[in-house]
């Protein structure tokens, strides 16, 4: 258990946070949200004792562990990614070094009656069992299957560490975090440095966690699956739902409206006592009546609210040129780097209007695609464009590579041409650059601040051939949504890297997937392709069995496979069905949670027994379908 008792942080005059009371059990699973700057990845390291609070304290169970992975660490080189991998099991080694140490005691013990024996032989069980509990006996297999998981191959394995960027070195903290096997896990942006499949892998592990788990992430959808709390830092305070992110969203606007209410009245009734006092102030017959009212004003506990993000951050992309049917044609397209082959004979082509998702692994080589696209790298084959093509461009490391020197402002006006200069505060202010922002030098912006910056000079001149490079990334999810309608309605030709579900989702017309040097086009949407990586994760985490790839052409194995189809079919039946049992249930648990907040005075212990028993039965439900989809 985590006790955060009345937590306060304070930065000279400012104050981050305060009054901060907790209680975080251990199946508790909690999405930690707020704006930007409100004080999330603070709070996550003062529970990690990263950080201390300026008043408060928290406490944490003698008994329990803290996993944390920030957003960003230094992390060890040196060693092989196994060997650094293996680091996190050095508590276990010693309790098998101190368990060998015991039986090797006990060969040597006569002794049998002894109570000093039987001591030994009861710290012998405890410390056996202890290690079985702690996965000791399963060590090597847990390594690899959390490592091909999180999209290391097994000629990784053996590779140092130092060969590996950041974001992959990051992915071995993580791992190595993952294999202690925590109480409870801070995962500050997790999913930053991962790409679809290994999201949909963490995703799934963390859904069993057995732990507690709080969590800070922009994506949407990994915070439905994986939490079932949302914890929000608002106005310097912590406001807690019942519910995970989408819920928590229904759960927030209404309490909005509620508070809304209420601070209107409060202003209407300050503003009549404040006229009355003016018009009385200096009549003596009124002047304990004025002197009441003014009293009544310094007692009173003013209202403060927070006004929804969403809807205040809208854009619109320039109408888009005509351009050919054709607007990409790639023939044979082949990228080498070294005796490293990247891409090898691609074909494909773009057509106007389509929008188009590349999708597949970090490594694969999207962006390089995009490069030979864009002429940016020499390759062999043909890239054509098609006729009247005119290209804006969002690259991956788009903040980086803006002029720190200038300032928001001097970064739009030194592009823009013609009518458009007179319109390049409006364009600002819809990316929510307003008066002194507008002045600032990008090289004090944060992450996000850069990506919006770069999005907006894309509003400069009307492209009907937008590619985009990961432009979510360090982006909120307010943002993202906003940005996510402004391409849906965009009437050019898209094609998007990115490995954010939630933003594909409904966005992408086709999707391409990047893998083993080809380009291939998904048939069906992204939650086919999603599924499709479902299954194949299950596959890759099996040994593999060079007989059976022999055999693979016999009748024999025709015949395994039809009938493995019609397995299939029948356990895709079965998810639907719980899927939809789950649906119902979360739908009676959201309007209790409504209940709860609206008409709390009326909440009794049958209502909080009825939501127990709720929220259990979609515990259940939801192992039945993790178990389904991993037969699948």
């Amino acid at each position: 258990m985590i006790s955060i008792n009345n937590l306060a942080v304070r930065f000279g005059g400012f104050t981050l946070f305060d009054e901060v009371s907790v209680m975080i059990s251990d199946q508790d699973k909690i999405g930690l949200v707020g704006r930007n700057g409100a004080g999330k990845s603070t709070l996550l390291k003062i529970i990690a004792k990263q950080e201390e609070p300026s008043e408060g304290e928290v406490v944490i169970s003698a008994d329990w562990k803290v996993g944390y992975l920030p957003q960003t660490m230094k992390v060890s080189d040196g060693k092989t990614v196994l060997e650094e991998v293996r680091t996190a099991f050095q508590e276990l080694n010693a309790m098998q070094a101190q368990l060998d140490a015991l039986n090797a005691e006990l060969a040597e013990r006569t002794d049998y009656e002894s109570d000093s024996y039987l001591k030994l032989i009861h710290k012998v069980t405890e410390l056996s069992d202890q290690l079985e509990m702690q996965g000791g006996s399963s060590v090597e297999g847990e390594i690899e299957q959390m490592l091909i998981g999180l999209g290391f191959s097994r000629s990784d394995f053996n590779r140092k560490t130092s060969e590996f960027s950041g974001g992959w070195r990051m992915r071995i903290e993580l791992v190595k975090i993952l294999l202690r096997r925590p109480q409870v896990l801070l995962l500050d942006e997790p999913t930053n440095h991962l790409d679809i499949v290994s999201i949909q892998w963490l995703e799934r592990f963390l859904m069993q966690y057995k732990g507690a788990i709080i969590l800070i992430s922009h994506d949407r959808r990994f915070l439905d699956a994986v939490t079932k709390k949302t914890f929000e830092i608002s106005l310097n305070k912590l406001v807690v739902y019942p519910a995970p992110y989408s819920q928590y969203l229904v759960l927030k606007e209404e309490r909005y409206e509620q508070q809304l209410a209420a601070y209107e009245n409060q202003q209407k009734m300050i503003a009549d006592t404040e006229k009355f006092i003016e018009r009385f102030r200096y009549k003596a017959t009124k002047s304990v009546q004025v002197q009441s009212r003014i009293k009544q004003l310094e007692k009173i506990d003013r209202l403060e609210i927070e006004k929804p993000e969403t809807g205040t951050f809208k854009i619109q992309f320039p109408s888009a040129p005509r351009s050919g049917t054709i607007v990409v044609k790639a023939e044979q397209v082949t990228k080498k780097y070294g005796e490293k082959t990247v891409l090898d004979s691609v074909d494909f082509s773009v057509e106007r209007g389509q929008k188009i998702a590349l999708v597949g692994k970090n490594g694969e080589g999207k962006s390089t695609l995009i490069k030979c696209i864009l002429g940016e790298i020499p390759h062999e084959g043909s890239i054509q464009l098609g006729h009247n093509v005119n290209v804006g461009y969002f690259a991956q490391n788009q903040d980086e590579i803006l002029d720190e020197n200038a300032t928001v402002f001097e970064t739009l006006d030194k592009i823009a041409v013609g009518d458009i200069r007179m319109k390049l505060r409006d364009i600002l202010g819809a990316f929510f650059f307003s008066g002194e922002d507008v002045d600032k030098k990008v090289k004090v912006l944060s992450g996000g601040e850069r990506n919006r910056l770069a999005m907006a000079k894309l509003m400069l001149q009307p492209y009907n051939l937008l590619i985009l490079d990961e432009p979510t990334n360090h982006l909120d999810i307010p943002s993202k949504e906003v940005l996510k309608q402004a391409l849906l309605k965009y009437d050019g030709t898209l094609v998007i890297v990115s490995h954010d579900r939630d933003f594909l989702n409904g966005l992408a017309s086709n999707i391409y997937e990047v893998k083993n040097t080809h380009v291939k086009e998904v048939m069906g949407d992204l939650q086919v392709y999603l599924n499709m990586l479902n299954q194949e994760m299950m596959q890759s985490a099996k040994p593999v069995n060079t007989e059976e790839k022999k055999d693979s052409t016999s009748k024999q194995d025709y015949q395994r496979q039809k009938e493995k189809e019609r397995e299939s079919r029948k356990l895709q039946s079965q998810i639907a069905k719980i899927e939809s049992q789950i649906q119902d249930l979360e739908n009676q648990v959201h309007e209790m949670n409504l209940k709860f907040i609206e008409d709390s005075a009326n909440v009794t212990q049958d209502d909080y027994k009825r939501h127990a028993e709720l929220q259990e039965q979609i515990d259940v439900l939801t192992m039945q379908w993790d178990e389904l989809v991993s037969k699948m």
